[in-house]
């Protein structure tokens, strides 16, 4: 047994006699009133012309703010309606212990993850993939295909079955079992017909219980150059169906990926409060949750997109507050509103893209439209790619990379309060399901989206240039 995972024993030994607490009491005493604290201590705070923050003494005092937060709160163990706390040494050594590369696939498709700085001109890796979005069977393996033969992206994910040989999924049933073993299945398929094997994926996304995590690490499943998702809720808030997924990589040696989805408006207020429950959850994660990397990403309590410029602001601000104190390897997912054969989705992605790769982050996407239906693909998502290598080749600075964000969310600001929000259509509508190659249409509007971020000054043929050379 590493000495990570006797860490966290440790720590949930050091845990085991935490108080009681009602969830409502833990939601305003100890998130509410406990984070507007920390904002109002660390003078911390936000504007939407200023989307990538530039302030490095402020970027510092966030990641105080949200280092300090949890050593006074702790996390809530939602099975027990208990506290879990811990000390400074289980923070700052957990971050000792973090390997400083994440190594991911196997054999010639082996991808070595690097934590990235600020303005860092090392490219970011591209994880290719709509994570979570609910996927007829039917539709799932030409969808993972269209990312899976980008030859800009490094890993790849997925959407989740919602039904298997023709029966709706249901949590910790059967189906749930079967839908996980049938995602894999299909992943691996995808990945030989493409000619990338040994990629390596972030897979079980069909699994919502403990059952399915289990399941996914049977034979042929996750390998030990992939890994799973172990969630904390919002708001710092784990359970034990997480604990046993966190455990179970202690024997198969799966990678762990601490997915903290906070809210941004929500309990802890506005994207500054929002921020220090992201830097308090990543820092929680590292022990209870074994994290060998981060997944970052908030949701705005009335549009959900992350392409909403207080989502941006976080994400930015995250990424540089590790960076600059605590490097790690943190992906940002990437959420648009809209979705396939809309050009707002591809000038979100992009948006979306600069502020990440700016400020020092990995990108992982396209969860389009929300990541609520199966309406993404694989072009939106070399976009995704392309962006993040310009930005990283030339050298942009935060100033020249809030003035692109800025003018691109002025193009696509309008989606967010569409009744039903801009959807797009469906991946079958979007791409040839034989060539698995986009029609026409949505090339068309790839080629026009490019046309726009170029005129931004954004050289999106470098990758190509490079490769002629």
């Amino acid at each position: 047994m590493t000495e990570r995972h006797i860490m966290f024993l440790d720590a949930l030994a050091f845990s085991s006699e935490g108080k009681s607490i009602e969830k409502a009491d833990w939601d305003f005493e100890f998130i509410v009133m406990k984070t507007m604290e920390k904002v109002q201590k660390y003078d911390l705070s936000w504007s939407s012309d200023a989307i990538i923050p530039t302030d490095d003494a402020m970027i510092d005092r966030l990641y105080q703010a949200g280092k300090e937060l949890l050593l006074e709160t702790g996390i809530y163990l939602i099975t027990e309606n208990r506290q879990l706390l811990f000390r400074e040494t289980d923070i700052d050594r957990a971050l000792e212990l973090q390997s400083p590369v994440l190594e991911m696939g196997e054999g010639t498709d082996r991808c070595s993850v690097h934590p990235r700085g600020v303005e860092d001109s090392s490219l970011p890796k591209v994880w290719g993939g709509n994570p979570g979005a609910p996927t007829p069977e039917d539709l799932f393996l030409p969808i993972v295909k269209s990312w899976m033969k980008e030859s800009i992206i490094d890993l790849a994910t997925c959407g989740s079955l919602i039904d298997v040989d023709g029966y709706p999924v249901r949590t910790r049933s059967v189906t749930e079992l079967l839908a996980v073993r049938r995602e894999l299945e299909l992943l691996h398929q995808g990945l030989e017909e493409v000619g990338r094997p040994g990629m390596g994926m972030l897979a079980g996304e069909s699994s919502v219980s403990e059952i399915g995590d289990l399941a996914s690490a049977a034979a042929g499943g996750i390998r030990s150059c992939d890994s799973h998702l172990v969630a904390l809720f919002n708001e710092l808030m784990i359970d034990n169906d997480n604990l046993l997924r966190a455990a179970n990589s202690i024997q198969h040696g799966m990678k762990n990926a601490s997915l903290a989805a906070v809210m941004v408006g929500g309990l802890g207020g506005d994207a500054p409060g929002a921020a220090v429950l992201e830097v308090a959850s990543f820092l929680a994660a590292n022990i209870i949750a074994l994290a060998d990397y981060h997944l970052c990403h908030p949701i705005h309590i009335n549009y959900v997109a992350t392409s909403v410029p207080g989502c941006m602001w976080l994400q930015s601000a995250v990424c540089q507050a590790f960076a600059r104190n605590a490097p790690s390897v943190i992906f940002c997912d990437i959420y648009p509103k809209s979705g396939a054969m809309t050009l707002e989705l591809l000038l979100e992605t992009a948006a979306n893209a600069i502020a990440i790769t700016v400020s020092g982050g990995h990108l992982e996407g396209v969860g389009s439209a929300d990541g609520g239906v199966p309406n993404g693909t694989g072009l939106e998502v070399r976009l995704m790619g392309e962006v993040g290598h310009a930005i990283a080749r030339q050298n942009i600075t935060r100033e020249s990379a809030n003035k692109m964000v800025g003018e691109l969310v002025k193009q696509y600001e309008h989606v967010f309060t569409l009744p039903g929000g801009n959807p797009g259509k469906r991946f079958d509508e979007a791409y040839n399901l034989e060539t698995i190659e986009p029609f026409p249409e949505w090339l068309a509007l790839y080629d026009e989206a490019k046309a726009m971020l170029k005129s931004l000054g954004l050289d999106l043929d470098l990758d190509l240039d490079l490769e002629l050379e």
